[in-house]
């Protein structure tokens, strides 16, 4: 317990550390927020020409990013609905760029073609997504409990699987295959929760 607590102090420190660098820099959170989606785009452009390490990069630059605006709305106390909100809808243009760009890049087909599963892979993440919101929406549940496959862990595995592309392509196919059968069983598990809760 106190190596946890010891590691929670380190990631607190790290984040108030970057939230005053970055606030420096830009004091808006939501410009930061925003400005994450050019590394994203830049990642969709080597993506489809398949220069998987500058896709990696991007990747990196994006993910960092994405923690840039929580610091610097925290240290300068802008912490707001709208920004959440923002930062949520940017989340889900940034994952699905990077698995629209895996329609363009020349994929090896597993199974059965590779846009199959690509269009399976976007579905599912946007799906899983919506499950969640919809249970709010509909006010069937006051806090949809999550799944096993959140954004976190598709976005380790789509990064996982664009290094190991550095290899060989053929190594991104089959991620992409495990993250399509993934979010859309993360998405059914959130609907099975969501209609269990109305029958307690």
């Amino acid at each position: 317990m106190a190596y946890k607590e010891q590691d929670r102090k380190k990631v607190r420190m790290f984040s108030v550390k970057t939230g005053i660098y970055f606030s420096k820099i830009m004091t808006s959170p939501n410009k930061w927020t925003l400005v994450s989606l050019i590394p994203a785009i830049l990642a969709f452009y080597f993506l489809i020409n398949e220069r998987f390490l500058l896709t990696a990069i991007m990747f990196v630059l994006f993910s960092f990013l994405d923690l840039v605006d929580g610091s610097v709305a925290r240290v300068t106390g802008k912490v707001t609905k709208l920004g959440a909100y923002l930062d949520t809808i940017v989340d889900r243009y940034v994952e699905a760029i990077i698995i629209f760009g895996l329609l363009f890049a020349s994929l090896p087909n597993f199974i059965f073609p590779i846009y199959i599963w690509v269009f399976l892979a976007l579905f599912g993440a946007m799906m899983t997504t919506y499950a969640k919101s919809a249970t709010a929406e509909k006010e069937l549940m006051k806090e949809h409990p999550g799944s096993f496959f959140d954004r976190a862990e598709r976005l380790v595995l789509l990064f996982v699987g664009i290094l190991l592309a550095i290899v060989d392509p053929l190594f991104l196919s089959y991620i992409l295959v495990l993250f399509a059968i993934l979010t859309n069983l993360s998405a059914l598990q959130r609907i099975k929760i969501a209609v269990r809760s109305t029958k307690e």
